[in-house]
């Protein structure tokens, strides 16, 4: 076995010192001493070189450093795996046993080692060499008796074709070798041989690591070695974020309560006071809506809107005093009018996940589980509920109620359960995409993000002014990585998920802003509404119109905006 010269070995690896070279070569004349840590980075080199073709490269690298990239056993061993010689492989890992720690993994090593060896049989026609592995060699081991049976079965393949089909093999040669390679190397110490291209995992760590601390990262795509640059820190451009002002609407003719994107992105709904719901269009090109209709007669005002899964069914509901719930299908412009009776209070509402049946209630304790056709199917007495979310088991329905509560309620088995508890009035709350996180809007508090599964609150969100105004805030961006809240303040505040200092303050309302929705399928488009009549979209620099141009109504659609870094 040869080593580094002037080297120690510690588990097989041997320290660099003095510019000593490995098999003989260079001298130790102005040579260095490197420490551990230099060692890792000088062998990390190696492998990405060897890896990239460069092995002259890498042979000089180790050379003049007195390094060796792999124990000179494991490299013997990775030789003779790749070339398919399993018995000097076999005979290769008896020379590591004593670097490996654990005797189990010598034994799934070898049972690695003895299926690939078997399936290339296979492959090959070899029956009954595949045979004598089977019985002879692998059964012995004892081990993982439930995949010897598998691999028993595949005797039976009539052809290759289908053995690699059953197998989801690649087949004999180089890609299925390396594979298995890279299986055997997670057993082997990293001092004795680097796990597979070590240097390009560690990088993408870093650039992922990046990509969670940049405060403005709004994209679904990956940041990794093959699209980032690694001459710079990842930072994404404040320019492409949505906090512009890309157009100003005046439809409404009174306050607008509530807006919402439908789930597939295309449409907008807004609701106001004064009577009306209106169906937008959404252009995500330009970060424009186009009016698609208007949905009249909400006698009380449309306070809340809930879009179906579907993104062609929604429910209006208006304030505290309204006794009906609208359902509409918004192609035909078909409603039905949900009520029991007169004295109702149906102020929030929910869909089921699957779309079929949804939720109703209010604070006067009416809590409504109906179908498609406005029947109720279920009631449950004495709820005073302020918002409803139906999750995504499809059959828990969250109400924040009257007692500064969410609970749980499951009207198949009449059970309910407690979720959180706050100190003060719940005025809203929606949940995340994954079922996870619930954001609630609290009277006097602000923004609180709670966790629904472990039961306890994650982060209290800074800045915004929250008074006893029904205020809603939303989940948004690409990995619903931010939050946006209305406030009474008249501004929009935006916050990193991660941070309870806002990031951005959008200005340009000029009273209460009520509603804020982000676009679930285009993350860089933002709507938000007011009691200053308006509806205001906010998208990157780029979808800003140009200083000359205004809006159809009029207006100029610039705004104003202030960001605010924390």
């Amino acid at each position: 076995m040869q080593s580094a010269s002037n080297g120690c070995v510690q588990n097989g690896a041997p320290s660099c010192s003095n510019g000593g070279a490995e098999n003989g070569h260079g001298d130790a004349d102005d040579g260095v001493t490197l420490n551990p840590t230099n060692q890792e980075i000088v062998r990390l080199i190696g492998q990405y070189l060897k890896n990239e073709g460069l092995i002259k490269t890498c042979e000089s690298l180790m050379i003049e450093s007195g390094c060796r990239l792999d124990h000179p056993a494991a490299a013997k061993f990775r030789h003779h795996v790749m070339e398919g010689d399993w018995s000097k492989a076999d005979h290769d890992l008896q020379e590591l046993r004593p670097l490996l720690g654990e005797n189990t993994n010598l034994l799934e090593m070898k049972f690695l080692l003895l299926e690939q060896k078997y399936l290339e049989y296979l492959e090959d026609g070899r029956v009954l060499d595949a045979l004598h592995v089977l019985r002879n060699e692998l059964t012995p081991l004892q081990h993982n008796t439930a995949r010897v049976h598998q691999l028993s079965s595949y005797m039976m393949c009539s052809n290759t074709e289908e053995l690699h089909e059953r197998t989801n093999w690649e087949g004999k040669g180089i890609t299925s070798r390396t594979a298995l390679m890279n299986k055997l190397q997670s057993y082997l110490p990293p001092s004795v041989m680097l796990p597979p291209s070590r240097l390009n995992e560690l990088l993408n760590q870093a650039l992922e690591l990046q990509a969670l601390r940049c405060s403005h990262h709004n994209t679904s795509q990956g940041v990794a070695l093959n699209n980032s640059s690694l001459l710079v820190d990842h930072s994404c451009p404040k320019s492409s974020f949505p906090m512009y002002t890309t157009q100003v609407l005046n439809d409404h003719c009174d306050e607008v309560w509530f807006c919402q994107f439908s789930p597939d992105g295309t449409k907008l709904a807004t609701g106001s006071k004064d009577t009306n719901v209106i169906i937008w269009d959404v252009n995500p090109d330009t970060c424009k809506l186009t009016l698609r209709k208007v949905l009249e007669g909400h006698n009380y005002g449309a306070a809340y809107i809930a879009w179906n899964p579907d993104s062609t069914h929604l429910i209006a509901c208006g304030p505290e005093e309204s006794p009906q719930v609208w359902l509409w299908h918004i192609d035909s412009e078909k409603y039905i009018k949900v009520s029991q009776s007169p004295e109702d209070a149906l102020t929030c509402c929910a869909w089921n996940k699957d779309g079929t049946k949804f939720v109703v209630g209010g604070v006067r304790g009416h809590f409504y589980q109906c179908d498609m056709e406005g029947n109720v199917l279920d009631s449950w007495e004495g709820v005073r509920v302020h918002g409803l979310w139906c999750r995504k088991d499809g059959k828990t329905v969250l109400a924040s109620d009257t007692h500064h509560r969410v609970r749980g309620y499951v009207f198949e088995e009449v059970a309910d359960h407690q979720i959180l508890q706050e100190d003060h009035p719940i005025m809203s709350f929606t949940v995340d995409k994954k079922d996870r996180l619930a954001l609630l809007n609290v009277a006097t508090q602000g923004v609180h993000l709670w966790d629904l599964n472990d039961k306890c609150l994650v982060r209290k969100y800074q800045g915004v002014t929250q008074g006893h105004f029904t205020i809603h805030s939303t989940f948004g961006g690409a990995n619903q990585d931010f939050i946006a809240s209305g406030s009474e303040d008249n501004q929009v505040y935006i916050w990193h998920i991660r941070n309870e200092q806002p990031i951005a303050v959008l200005q340009g309302h000029s009273r209460t802003v009520n509603c804020v929705s982000w676009n679930p399928v285009y993350p860089h488009m933002l709507v938000s509404v007011s009691d200053d009549y308006t509806i205001r979209v906010w998208g990157p620099k780029d979808k800003m119109p140009k200083p000359s141009v205004s809006s159809s109504n009029g207006e100029s659609s610039n705004g104003t905006w202030n960001d605010m870094v924390s």
